[in-house]
């Protein structure tokens, strides 16, 4: 209930961007990795019918190239290298964290923001340093990690749908 004007205009200001053609852009370490892929398969490949595929890229889905950055540029840099390379201005970027500590996200998000990229992020405890890079955070209030992923799963699935009823299309839950 607390962020939910906040999430429905995110996701009105993500649908406008879905319109112009940009792109959202996930990442995360860990446990948060895998929720990134999560969203990248939410957006890519709706199971409803009435509901379009949206282009979503899961940047921690390519080992080979993640660790060849982290060997020859540096970790922090694992996703700030191809964001840079891939997103124009305008496109959007969320950083998935049960900390907000991680200095590859953070890195990742200050580049984007300075890039002119939606940042978005969903950390947990008190939001750590992603807080401060994101232009909208959404922070549960945890030490739990099983309980702020699960609320981040919630929460993704939730701007999911307000993404697509923003898009004009048919509510269906």
């Amino acid at each position: 209930e607390e962020n939910l004007e906040r999430l429905c205009s995110l996701a009105a200001v993500m649908a406008s961007a879905f319109n112009q053609e940009r792109r959202l852009f996930v990442i995360g370490n860990g446990g948060s990795s895998c929720d990134a892929e999560h969203v990248s398969v939410e957006f890519m490949d709706p199971i409803f019918e009435k509901r379009r595929a949206l282009p979503c890229i899961c940047l921690s889905s390519q080992p080979a190239l993640l660790t060849a950055i982290a060997n020859d540029v540096d970790f922090s840099a694992i996703y700030s290298v191809p964001l840079m390379q891939l997103a124009k201005p305008g496109d959007m970027v969320l950083a998935i964290s049960t900390s907000g500590m991680s200095a590859n996200l953070v890195r990742a998000l200050q580049e984007a923001k300075n890039a002119g990229l939606i940042t978005i992020g969903f950390n947990g405890k008190d939001g750590g340093r992603l807080k401060s890079v994101t232009q909208w955070s959404f922070i549960v209030p945890s030490y739990s990690i099983h309980r702020i992923q699960e609320t981040h799963v919630m929460l993704l699935h939730i701007l999911w749908d307000l993404v697509h009823l923003n898009l004009g299309e048919e509510d269906i839950v």
